[in-house]
């Protein structure tokens, strides 16, 4: 690894310290912990798809992030994205942030995935507040994952569409002392700079190609760079593998006996690990767009 990564590491993390100075407080971490869980209740709560997207729009409006709905129909099926911009230079490459907002028939889809929202709204707060440098930064969140990826999928074929210099999923994000992240490079500049800011948090780190299947395949198909984050129980790790492959693990992860069933309720959460979890995602960030961004190549529609 470059000498000169490691310097623009330090600096980055030393200006986010700057910019959040009451993170090294106990109470920071209370509030973060307090507003993610307040913010699951709310999307979870919500009776339809349509309720779980009026809250979500509530949090935007009071963060004063613009956002739009974007329709779309793929397979048969009709459904609504929601877009947010948190702002940026026009000409700069774009940092695409989203997380799955629908749920299956059974359950509050607490885990599944109002867990993920609530942690992508817990980093933009950030992001808004001390914005990236070289990237521009914009949510979106995802309708009808649930029957197949189909609002990240009609995105990634839409005529034009800009792609990203890199698309950040969150799915299933509820608990846990582990930030699980589907990796393809191991030696990637985010990989490297997440090695550090979870260890700076005391936060486990699991990088690696075989995860879930969620939203970033929709971008990876195409051929759009894309990695994906969970926050588990590290021990869950090998035996979600397990049944995703069509194995049966000797314990049942807690993942696997909690999403898509009438379990997944805000009742399942642990908060713990979250403002560790965002605070290390917030700072590889800040790293992967110092060491990247003044070198990225303008993004291109297709």
């Amino acid at each position: 690894m470059e000498l000169r990564f490691f310097r623009r590491a330090a600096m980055v993390a030393t200006a986010a310290l700057l910019a959040f100075p009451s993170l090294c407080h106990a109470d920071a971490a209370k509030a973060v912990a307090g507003s993610w869980e307040a913010q699951v209740a709310r999307v979870s709560a919500g009776a339809d798809t349509a309720a779980r997207a009026a809250a979500i729009g509530e949090r935007l409006d009071a963060m004063g992030v613009a956002w739009r709905a974007e329709t779309f129909e793929l397979d048969g099926r009709q459904g609504r994205n929601l877009v947010a911009d948190l702002g940026g230079a026009a000409s700069a490459p774009l940092l695409l942030i989203g997380a799955h907002y629908d749920r299956v028939d059974v359950g509050h889809g607490a885990t599944d995935n109002a867990s993920g929202v609530a942690a992508v709204l817990e980093l933009a707060e950030r992001l808004k507040q001390a914005p990236l440098a070289q990237h521009r930064v914009q949510l979106v969140f995802w309708d009808l994952e649930e029957l197949g990826l189909l609002g990240s999928r009609a995105w990634v074929a839409t005529p034009g569409r800009e792609q990203p210099a890199l698309y950040v999923n969150f799915d299933v994000f509820g608990w846990g002392d582990t930030l699980w992240m589907m990796a393809p490079q191991a030696d990637a500049p985010l990989v490297q700079a997440l090695q550090a800011s979870t260890r700076a948090q005391g936060l486990g780190f699991s990088p690696g190609q075989t995860y879930p299947p969620t939203d970033h395949l929709a971008f990876q198909r195409a051929g759009w760079p894309a990695v994906s984050f969970s926050l588990v129980g590290g021990d869950e790790i090998p035996g979600i593998l397990q049944v995703f492959s069509r194995q049966k693990p000797e314990r049942m992860p807690k993942v696997m006996e909690v999403i898509h069933s009438e379990k997944d309720t805000v009742g399942q959460l642990d908060a713990t690990g979250i403002p560790a979890a965002i605070a290390a995602l917030d700072a590889a960030l800040r790293s992967w767009d110092a060491d990247t961004g003044a070198d990225a190549a303008h993004p291109h529609a297709h």
